[in-house]
């Protein structure tokens, strides 16, 4: 290695070590006696979590020595790189991201706590330009749109037949042929997510309590193995940049989207995953509104979801938070990421730019890095991505699909469908 491919090397791992004991999801999660209580009582008592239950919870960090930390490591690097160099503004801007995380989790239990999250992951009522379409109007457009299809289109494929077992039976021997022996993947049963699935750097962990249809086991594929996974290794075989192996807090805006964009260009998608994607974003805004647990709660039993599974979505709002105080805005990331991403790639085939896309891959990054990602490339301080899904090997079939989604953009549809006369 030269001097500063050592320097940038030794900062990445003092980033990686800094941030391995911040488990935001962890810290915030509530636990079964709380379920347990909320169903005893009929569904009609609010969960009984404030900011008393949280501070039981011990960190493995302490507050102030951790943000100490990340500044120090913040004014390291701007000293042994220079304050403007590409590396040093990925290094700053991901310790600036763990100081904020740090903020949210002492303020678990509090107001400032749905605030901190909207910092990180966003705002339902964020536009997207001055002027723009919101990530609400998006839940609005697309609830009653992705409740008709779910009911048009479904079938066998959707029956939840398979226990966590046999998911694993099913899922490991495509991520076999999708990596490499040396990069073998596992996939586990796990007793301890809210989530049907969650990718860790090597494994997949099932729900034991969850229960999975053909297409579940074909988006599971897709979005945790392909992408969470796949960026992981990725960022793992980098050989400075280290610390691209950890995705920070604002990153999960770029990696959700990237998940499920992938699924919709693989056609592993379908109107009930979208739909069940929508009506987070939905809740998170009545949340957002005022709305307490018991009001999402019910929200979610109203779109038809079991009451188990209605518990668990509306724990997924208010984790952090308190049952009447706010949202923790986590789960916008899948909208909001999927939203910049495509009109990205849209412009990307517009400005004659399609080479960028790949980067997305080459780790845990945030979109507005590309242009950053391009330069160290060429410096030979970051590697392409080993691991890239089928849609994104060859970009032609891509190219095409966006250079038409730019042209249909300007047909007016309403004006179509009272030519059509059948719609």
């Amino acid at each position: 290695m030269t001097p500063e491919q050592i320097i940038i090397h030794q900062l990445s791992e003092r980033l990686v070590n800094a941030q391995a004991p911040i488990r935001i999801l962890d810290s915030i999660k509530w636990n079964d006696a709380i379920k347990r209580e909320f169903f005893q009582a009929k569904c009609k008592n609010l969960p009984r979590v404030n900011a008393e239950y949280y501070t039981q919870r011990t960190l493995d960090f302490d507050i102030e020595e951790k943000q100490a930390e990340f500044n120090q490591i913040i004014r390291d690097t701007r000293n042994q790189l220079g304050q403007y160099s590409s590396i040093t503004q990925l290094i700053e801007r991901r310790c600036l991201d763990y100081i904020t995380a740090v903020q949210m989790i002492a303020a678990r239990g509090t107001k400032k706590f749905s605030l901190i999250s909207k910092q990180l992951y966003g705002d339902p009522d964020d536009a997207f330009y001055a002027g723009g379409p919101t990530l609400s109007q998006l839940g609005t457009l697309l609830g009653d749109i992705l409740a008709n299809l779910s009911q048009e289109f479904i079938s066998k494929k959707d029956d939840k037949i398979y226990n966590a077992q046999q998911v694993i039976e099913m899922l490991q021997p495509k991520f076999a042929n999708y990596f490499h022996e040396k990069d073998k993947v596992l996939v586990e049963i796990s007793d301890d997510i809210i989530a049907d699935a969650a990718a860790g750097a090597d494994c997949i962990k099932i729900n034991s309590k969850s229960s999975f249809s053909k297409r579940d086991i074909k988006y599971l594929e897709v979005h945790e193995g392909w992408v969470h996974v796949g960026t992981t290794i990725n960022g793992l075989k980098q050989p400075y940049c280290t610390f691209l192996a950890k995705g920070s807090p604002a990153s999960t805006i770029t990696q959700e989207g990237l998940a499920v964009i992938t699924e919709i260009f693989a056609f592993s998608s379908y109107p009930e995953r979208v739909s069940k994607l929508t009506n987070r974003l939905r809740a998170i805004n009545m949340a957002n509104q005022g709305a307490n647990f018991i009001e999402v709660y019910n929200f979610f039993i109203d779109q038809d979801y079991q009451s188990e599974d209605a518990y668990n979505y509306s724990t997924r709002v208010f984790r952090g938070s308190t049952p009447e105080l706010g949202p923790f805005t986590k789960d916008l990331s899948y909208t909001k990421g999927f939203v910049l991403l495509y009109n990205y790639i849209r412009l990307a085939a517009q400005k004659g730019q399609m080479s960028t896309i790949p980067l997305l891959f080459c780790g845990k990054v945030l979109l507005d890095e590309i242009p950053l990602l391009a330069k160290l490339v060429e410096q030979g301080l970051v590697t392409t991505p080993e691991y890239l899904p089928p849609q994104f090997r060859d970009l032609s079939a891509l190219s095409a699909w966006m250079s038409f989604s730019l042209y249909l953009n300007k047909f007016d549809l309403q004006v179509l469908a009272d030519q059509y006369r059948f719609f």
